[in-house]
């Protein structure tokens, strides 16, 4: 029972996670951001294909080269035709071809992006610089102080959460007045602090950081991380590796931002969940949950983990679901061939189960439905929406009881 209940609350805790989905942008989108705000980066341009890596290639003198693809650990990773590793060193213009013909159309597998991995389209071809010295520097909003701060470490070009288990005093934390940003002596005291030696370091840092915040509130973003920020041996400071995450709630005023999205790098159906104004996350189990509201989505998750089910997804068709919503949510759950039933748990606030039932019916006449179907439904509308199930003459297994609905879920995917 611990184990059932662990495993529910952290199923509970993802889903929960995953509503929250704040844009990201390729690498050499975040350069030309970066650019943009007079921030120096290694030069470098972007290639859609082999012939492309190779023109590029012929310009530059030694390059890395890059798999661009939304999904941290690239350079570990492996493709799923079997080449080895997202970045690459290039010493020819050959050689940059040959490797971009086994990164574009091929899929990346990381520790981040699940089994299935994720495709690159593109590769960028930067210049290679030698960096003395790696740092870190991150702009985001911080919890605790309720404001914006800058985050940075002497110790960069490694996993920033291991540096802060292992040495908490590694961590430089500071905060941002949001309305006037970073002070040049504030940014040069942190440049300091962080081990910048020269005057000339020290002030390209601190425009940096300064810049840094300008984009942040200028573009909505969510998080600004650069790892590493690399003094190379000529004593130039750059941005070597940049990732940034952008609010969607701003979307109405962000539009060059959000025109840069990128859906092949995202769950296609949770892009078309999107478009339906669905709240919908794809997960690994084989119970398809249709749910209004986001606290009895979760709970319904719980209570078919606690059965020894796996959710298929989190998919919470919120109050002003219409039956043709339903419809849409119903066609994408069943594209999930892992799905072997489907537990639908309507609780009739603002929501009428009536139209739940309607759009139920609906779907399972249109979609000819084969998968079984387990509903629930409580609240407004309720005995209107029983007797329209009834008398659909469709196999559509009614329960009042939330337990018993979901033991009869779990049994039906076993």
């Amino acid at each position: 029972m611990l184990s059932s209940l662990r495993k529910a609350g952290s199923l509970a805790r993802a889903a929960s996670a995953g509503q929250k989905r704040f844009l990201s942008i390729h690498e050499y989108q975040s350069v030309k951001l970066l650019n943009d705000y007079g921030i120096a980066t290694p030069k470098s341009i972007v290639a859609k294909s082999p012939q492309e890596a190779y023109d590029v290639a012929n310009t530059f003198g030694n390059l890395v080269i890059k798999a661009q693809v939304l999904a941290g650990g690239r350079g570990k990773g492996k493709f799923d035709n079997g080449f080895q590793g997202g970045v690459h060193m290039v010493d020819t213009p050959q050689q940059a071809e040959e490797i971009a013909k086994k990164m574009i159309g091929a899929h990346l597998i990381t520790k981040q992006t699940g089994a299935a991995g994720r495709i690159c389209n593109a590769v960028m071809l930067a210049e290679r610089r030698q960096p003395e010295h790696e740092f870190y520097v991150a702009v985001l909003n911080d919890r605790a102080s309720q404001g914006v701060v800058l985050v940075a470490s002497a110790q960069g070009g490694m996993n920033i959460e291991e540096v802060a288990a292992k040495d908490p005093a590694a961590i430089i934390t500071t905060p941002i007045s949001f309305e006037h940003g970073l002070s040049k002596a504030e940014a040069i005291g942190i440049a300091q602090k962080l081990g910048f030696t020269t005057e000339k370091a020290q002030s390209d840092a601190a425009d940096i950081f300064i810049n840094l915040y300008r984009i942040f509130k200028d573009k909505d973003a969510t998080q600004i991380e650069i790892n590493p920020l690399g003094l190379t041996t000529d004593g130039e400071v750059l941005c070597m590796d940049a990732k940034f995450g952008f609010d969607d709630n701003a979307e109405f005023r962000q539009k060059g931002i959000f025109a840069l999205r990128d859906i092949t790098q995202e769950e296609p159906s949770e892009v078309e969940a999107q478009k339906a104004n669905l709240n919908f996350i794809k997960l690994d189990g084989t119970i398809g949950c249709l749910v209004n509201g986001a606290g009895l989505a979760m709970a319904t998750m719980d209570v078919l983990s606690l059965h020894g089910g796996n959710p298929a997804n989190f998919l919470d068709v919120g109050g002003g679901a219409t039956p043709d919503t339903v419809k849409k949510a119903f066609e994408i759950i069943v594209t999930d061939p892992k799905v072997k039933s489907i537990f639908i748990n309507i609780f009739g606030g603002i929501m009428r189960c009536d139209y739940i039932a309607e759009g139920v019916i609906k779907a399972a006449k249109e979609l000819n439905l084969t998968i079984p179907l387990v509903v629930r439904l409580k609240g407004t509308k309720e005995d209107e929406a029983k007797q329209m199930i009834k008398d659909s003459g469709l196999t559509i297994i009614p329960f009042d009881s939330l337990d018993e609905a979901a033991e009869q879920a779990v049994l039906l995917a076993a």
